[in-house]
């Protein structure tokens, strides 16, 4: 047997897309695995590891935030929405909407990123400018160039939101 102590864990209730979910893990586990492994919302995705890139973006509390360095410690009894909790295939979130219309996916892979750090903007500011839209976005990577088309769908879901 080894001598290492193994690291203590703790029950956390979260807030999940408006579900209360108790979840036992090391505390400083991640959120984005907890959503992903435990909870199988695919919608925040990994990309960095490091809260670089944008990929794992929820929204805790109204404010956007990179799951892959958010510890679960700290999501405890805070609201969580991830991509899952906007809309349905049937009735999609206006955000989700209007990248739709703006056909603003290539891959996919930023899409949870860039709709959820919009939908943050969009709720603290319903009607933005085109520059403070770009702002708001620029910590979210995308490689797929389809930067133009992202843009203008922000633009049209703040167009929508009464």
């Amino acid at each position: 047997m080894s001598d290492q102590t193994l690291a203590p864990t703790t029950t956390v209730t979260l807030q999940v897309n408006g579900q209360g979910i108790e979840v036992t893990a090391m505390a400083d586990t991640p959120l984005l695995l907890i959503l992903r492994n435990d909870l199988q919302l695919n919608g925040p995705k990994y990309g960095c590891g490091l809260g670089e890139c944008g990929a794992c973006t929820v929204i805790i509390d109204g404010v956007a935030a990179r799951s892959c360095v958010f510890p679960l410690a700290g999501a405890e009894g805070r609201e969580i929405t991830t991509l899952e909790g906007l809309g349905t295939r049937a009735a999609p979130h206006l955000v989700q909407q209007a990248f739709i219309d703006e056909q603003a996916a290539q891959c996919g892979y930023c899409m949870n990123g860039m709709i959820m750090t919009a939908k943050a903007l969009l709720d603290r500011n319903p009607h933005p400018s085109e520059a403070q839209v770009r702002n708001e976005l620029s910590a979210n990577l995308c490689r797929c160039g389809t930067h133009v088309e992202i843009i203008r769908a922000v633009m049209l879901a703040a167009c929508r939101k009464p």
